[in-house]
């Protein structure tokens, strides 16, 4: 692997750090959590409702 994954990893979990601040969620809490689940993460937070 030439490290473009964990770019891309890396990218997604900023994605779901602001879509989580967006939602009145704690964006630094979703930013570790995506860097664990990745777009399960990302699913979880689509589906929730905005707080």
């Amino acid at each position: 692997m030439d490290g473009s994954y964990f770019v891309g990893w890396g990218t997604l979990s900023l994605i779901n750090a602001g879509i989580a601040q967006g939602k009145n969620r704690s964006g630094l809490n979703w930013f570790l959590l995506s860097l664990v689940l990745g777009p399960i993460a990302t699913f979880f937070l689509v589906i929730s409702e905005k707080r």
